[in-house]
């Protein structure tokens, strides 16, 4: 039986699903993948389903792969008005029937592969001419020439022709009323997507407002209703604030790019995945359940939304695990979760979590895994830390997307050998969320009991570029997953009989652009249930200072990140490659250094002056040993000795 929505009534079972409220992740553009592969831009695209398949195919397949549920037909300008300036007018049908078969095809692919369901959206644009009363083309013929378009779209039924039909990037509402009208005469039981593009105001091209577009458009029938293209972002999310309150209808949005600007005679699109990422956050809280890209959007834009959006879903699916006792109060205030099992107290899981609970200071020494199977340095590294009592070595996850021995691998010698504790850092950059769950099962079973929580670096900036990221969560989904293991419970809330036992912390970046973002971040993971932090390296106490007291309504104890720098191009690194504030006055002493010990000992002194001045105000420091050199490390805690004799470091 077909949902009613709007005006006709949803199709297939699964097509419903599409408009049932859930958030449904669309591609981004077609036409900015075709250029970047060399098309011209005065080619008729959508002729390419024809001369050039394989190349719309590869397109198509790289947005699925990307976590597209939704592809669009490369048929956007595929009617009769548009395909006659390429002298294609004969080809409306056979254009239109490619565009949806290798569409078809693709999703097939992924299903059969991943088992994973995604659908195929007929594209319909606008048809590239003016209507009457203001042009020579009469309702009934625009009318007529979309009907011709839909015709070859869902030809063939379900599970042949496409499952529901986009109408996008519409500039006028009378034609966008002829085109649902066609809609309707032609496939009843398809839904339909209708979406204005407006101008930097946020009103239609036609001069149109937002609000009435909303009305209009419900009252003639579409299924969703949105807007697309447009001037970015930030007018999208404008629009659908403007149009939720007058409609009941799921409301859709796929964003350009941006303006896009030209440089160097090259038309590039300014705003980046990670932005347009945050937005569709924005988005889906402001009411929209269908997003997607537009112009200048490629999958790495599908791929980031993606990430940003099954973050969500994880925190939502805490909070339907997780019962808020009584009022939260401020926000990032923990919740507490449904279970049998409950973890033990924070001070009796670790020692690091003892000390923690217990308001005692910690001392972490960072130690990164070696490239190859020879960890003998970073045991002995490990044991000489130990010997001069450092609290617990902090082991990364292939930092910088490098490629080295596995962080549990470590881990585990440095506790079996020396008998240190770890911390271990886990991302989700590698894995999906079985796999997540199977190596927290398996490190919790090996004894390692402090997880610190990480999204993880992109592939990119890495040795290998071209390495496929996964990011089915970010660190806040990942706190919420651990936490759920904390209380017996397996991501599908199963029971697994025990609680895994981590003491659970996260990062957090007090020098970032963004101090915005990082606060409200920081605020979901104390949410999900993290119970303390450790921050990137800090060279400036101000800005310490400024996010300790961002974060007073939801602090949990907070654990410094030191770096003894070693030369002024180690500082550099540090501030124009990672991006980490650094002061003027350090790097003038950095560049002051007469020679590298020089520059190493002036490096140790910096970080031994900002632990000082950081103590009182944090509840621990991690230290980093830059390039293996764990001396430095011992030194800046005040801790070096004549243990240190012999040691071997890497240079």
């Amino acid at each position: 039986m077909a949902d009613e929505v709007g005006g006709a009534g949803i199709g297939p079972v699964g097509v419903a699903r599409l408009f049932a409220g859930g958030t449904v992740l669309c591609d981004g553009a077609m036409g900015t993948m075709l250029y970047a592969r060399g098309v011209f831009i005065n080619r008729c695209y959508d002729e390419l389903n024809l001369s050039q398949p394989e190349t719309v195919r590869a397109i198509h397949a790289e947005y699925l792969q990307a976590g597209a549920e939704v592809v669009e037909t490369n048929t956007f300008g595929a009617n009769s008005f548009r395909l006659e300036h390429h002298g294609l007018l004969g080809k409306v049908r056979e254009i239109n029937v490619a565009g949806v078969k290798l569409a078809r095809e693709c999703v097939e692919q992924i299903r059969e592969k991943q088992a994973s369901e995604a659908f195929v959206a007929g594209s319909i644009g606008p048809l590239g001419v003016r209507l009457e009363p203001l042009g020579k083309v009469a309702l009934e013929e625009a009318r007529e020439a979309f009907a011709e378009q839909i015709r070859a779209l869902v030809e063939g039924g379900p599970g042949v022709g496409a499952d529901l039909l986009i109408i996008e990037t519409m500039t006028s509402l009378a034609e966008s009323e002829q085109a649902i009208l066609a809609a309707r005469s032609e496939a009843p039981g398809v839904p339909v997507i209708v979406m204005m593009t407006v101008d930097e105001d946020g009103n239609c091209l036609d001069g149109a407002s937002a609000e009435t577009a909303a009305v209009k458009l419900t009252e003639w029938g579409a299924d969703a209703i949105g807007c697309n293209c447009s001037a970015g972002p930030a007018t999208v999310l404008s629009v659908i604030e403007r149009m939720r309150p007058l409609t009941t209808l799921p409301l859709a949005a796929m964003p350009n790019a941006g303006i896009p600007r030209a440089v160097e005679g090259r038309t590039i699109y300014m705003t980046s995945p990670d932005y347009m990422a945050r937005f569709t956050v924005k988005l889906v809280k402001a009411g929209a359940s269908i997003v997607g890209g537009c112009c200048g959007t490629t999958p790495s834009y599908t791929r980031a939304m993606k990430s940003t959006l099954r973050a969500m879903d994880a925190m939502e699916t805490g909070a339907r695990v997780v019962e808020q006792a009584g009022s939260i109060g401020a926000p990032g205030a923990p919740k507490k979760v449904e279970s049998k099992v409950a973890p033990a107290p924070l001070g009796e899981r670790s020692k690091i979590g003892a000390m923690v609970a217990a308001g005692e200071f910690v001392s972490l020494v960072e130690i990164v895994p070696p490239k190859g199977i020879n960890c003998s340095k970073e045991l002995d590294g490990a044991a000489y830390l130990h010997s001069l009592g450092v609290d617990a070595i902090n082991v990364p996850d292939s930092p910088r997307a490098s490629a080295r021995m596995s962080a549990q691998s470590l881990c585990l010698q440095i506790q079996q050998h020396v008998g240190i504790e770890t911390v271990l850092h886990y991302t989700c950059r590698d894995r999906n969320v079985l796999s997540i769950q199977s190596d927290l099962l398996g490190a919790s079973s090996i004894g390692l009991k402090n997880i610190l929580c990480l999204t993880g670096d992109p592939p990119k900036l890495g040795n290998y570029p071209d390495a496929t990221a996964v990011f089915d969560v970010d660190a806040i989904g990942l706190v919420n997953v651990v936490r759920n293991l904390n209380h017996g419970l397996d991501i599908g809330k199963n029971s697994i009989g025990e609680s895994t036992g981590f003491t659970i912390s996260v990062a957090a970046n007090p020098g970032v652009a963004d101090m915005e973002q990082e606060v409200r971040r920081f605020a979901y993971k104390v949410e999900a249930g993290a119970e303390f932090a450790i921050t990137q390296p800090v060279f400036d106490l101000r800005v310490l200072e400024e996010f300790l007291k961002r974060i007073e309504g939801f602090r949990i104890p907070v654990i410094a990140g030191i770096w003894p720098l070693t030369s002024l191009r180690n500082a550099e690194f540090m501030k124009n490659d990672l991006r980490v504030s650094m002061p003027d006055e350090i790097m003038a002493r950095m560049a002051a250094a007469t020679s590298p010990d020089a520059a190493k000992a002036e490096g140790v002194k910096i970080a031994q002056e900002m632990l000082a001045e950081a103590r009182p105000m944090v509840q621990g420091v991690q230290v980093s040993a830059p390039f293996g050199k764990y001396i430095a490390a011992a030194e800046v805690l005040g801790l070096s000795g004549n243990n240190g004799q012999g040691l071997v470091e890497v240079a």
